[in-house]
């Protein structure tokens, strides 16, 4: 029996409805929520993906503002500008649009973002808030993953999860807010002894590694709900042909357009789970819409509470 296909697509649009009502509310009693996003340079990718945040914004109600400083901007320069943005009041929420120009100290500039307008939650006070169970910023991605699985009807207490990733910005906050969600948990990485055996434990398999394809059928657990976090681009004919052979419709993209987008999880591993997240249209529609619910909940908290009715990132 095939897996059930997890439909981000939906279950965003569920999110950035309920965020529209939200910012609807909050406007009608004078209080906008407002988002500035700083995309410093010209990085193609950023550029598309800040694209997709602002459009967002307004399609949501949200106020927002984009900075363009030049790439030979310095680390004062942007420093200076993000403290700006941190004195202005109808500026709730600041994205630093990553990766910055190299000549830019990226560690130094991300601290300095008011953790009360860190509507990406990278900053050390929102870890920390995330990892004692205390409200904060959530980092979208891994909190688009909790919705997913909530809204699913996915039980996450007292299952296995198991985490392949641990990154700053997807695998750390998703092992911890399932922790939270009370699953037992275990993150792997690199030198992970048996790692295909250790996954194969998992009731809930987290892939957030960045290599296409690497978690086979081998990996999963008959049944087991698989999240795809990857987004990789495939061109070369020999790893195409790996991921997706007898695919007719894969292929006819391949034909035309010299590449196609695969995540994590080979598409095989359909065939043994019992849920699964598609690439694309599974965990990355949810990444913005979280960011739209982070910024309405920074609103919230800094105008002294939290309002029901939306998302739950924290």
């Amino acid at each position: 029996m095939p897996a059930t296909i997890l439909d981000g697509n939906k279950i965003a649009s569920e999110i950035r409805a309920e965020a529209a009502a939200a910012v609807k509310a909050m406007s009608a009693a004078g209080l906008p929520p407002g988002l500035a996003v700083i995309l410093a340079g010209h990085n193609p990718a950023s550029e598309v993906y800040v694209r997709g945040k602002v459009k967002a914004c307004e399609e949501t109600g949200i106020y927002s503002e984009k900075h363009t400083p030049s790439t030979d901007i310095t680390t004062d320069e942007l420093l200076a500008l993000v403290t700006e943005l941190n004195r202005r009041d109808e500026i709730d929420g600041i994205l630093v649009q990553l990766p910055l120009p190299p000549q830019v100290d990226s560690k130094k500039v991300l601290l300095a973002v008011d953790p009360a307008k860190d509507v990406d939650g990278f900053h050390p006070m929102n870890v920390g808030f995330l990892s004692t169970q205390r409200p904060g910023l959530v980092p979208c991605t891994p909190a688009g993953i909790i919705e997913m699985l909530e809204r699913s009807g996915i039980k996450i207490a007292g299952k296995d999860a198991v985490v392949i990733g641990r990154s700053d910005i997807v695998g750390k906050p998703i092992a911890m807010l399932l922790l939270n969600a009370n699953a037992t948990v275990t993150v792997c990485h690199s030198k992970t002894r048996d790692l295909a055996g250790v996954c194969r434990r998992a009731d809930i398999l987290v892939a957030a590694i960045g290599r296409a394809g690497m978690v086979t059928r081998d990996f999963v657990r008959a049944g087991a709900t698989v999240i795809d976090v990857g987004m990789n681009r495939v061109s070369e004919a020999a790893e195409f042909k790996r991921l997706f052979a007898d695919n007719p419709k894969r292929e006819e993209t391949f034909r035309l357009r010299g590449a196609v987008l695969v995540g994590d999880v080979h598409p095989e591993v359909a065939e043994v789970a019992g849920a699964i997240t598609p690439v694309p249209g599974g965990v990355g529609p949810l990444t913005i819409a979280m960011l739209m619910s982070n910024t309405i909940k920074a609103a919230k908290m800094r105008r002294g509470g939290i309002g029901s009715g939306l998302a739950r990132p924290a």
